[in-house]
């Protein structure tokens, strides 16, 4: 029996589909982007644990023209309180279009970043594994504390991931440090070091 955070194999494949479609028409509109979220884990080789939706990062420069794509290949934009993101359904399935990806907005810098993968046999642009675990520990706070998802992919990228960075990013913020006590202790990665001085870094630095 699956846990209620498991989707069934139809609608896991139906987040695959969605995810080609939505990747499709926005290269063929020349709209740069990186999948993220739990299909982009999918896409670096973590076993599919998908959320309700899929997401993509784009620059705010260019949600217009991702906006027209997407309508003229028939998603439907839909409305959304939070400004930092634009959401679309394609059927039952949701689509978030990031605009504000861990605190803050999505950059070129990102995106040229990002790794091309295989997403169901469809290669497109996914986030670093930095950046991706960099925006899920961001989610991170005491209303979202679930540490089941980042824990396999953690253990899964860690080769691949630089923890140095996001200790120094995260060591002032409560929840994102615990996990990476967590880490440290369960050995999946090596000790951290305390900073020179005593200080901890802001979380913004």
């Amino acid at each position: 029996m699956s846990d209620s955070t498991t989707l069934p194999h139809d609608h896991t494949q139906a987040i695959l589909q969605t995810t080609k479609r939505v990747a499709a028409l926005l290269k063929e509109a020349g709209v740069p982007f990186a999948l993220a979220g739990s299909v982009a884990a999918f896409a670096h080789g973590v076993p599919a644990r998908f959320r309700h939706d899929t997401d993509f990062c784009l620059c705010r420069s260019d949600s217009d023209a991702a906006v027209k794509a997407l309508t003229a290949g028939g998603i439907v934009i839909v409305d959304a309180p939070e400004d930092w993101l634009i959401k679309g359904r394609d059927g039952d399935e949701e689509i978030d279009l990031i605009l504000d990806l861990a605190g803050r907005p999505v950059a070129p810098e990102l995106l040229d970043r990002a790794e091309t993968r295989a997403v169901d046999s469809v290669r497109m642009p996914v986030l670093a594994p930095t950046d991706l675990m960099d925006s899920r520990m961001s989610a991170l706070c005491e209303h979202y504390c679930d540490f089941a998802d980042l824990l396999p992919m953690a253990r899964m990228l860690r080769e691949s991931i630089d923890w140095e960075h996001l200790d120094e990013r995260h060591r002032s913020a409560p929840l994102p440090d615990a996990f990476l006590y967590l880490l440290e202790r369960m050995q999946v990665i090596p000790p951290r070091k305390e900073p020179a001085d005593g200080h901890v870094p802001d979380d913004d630095t």
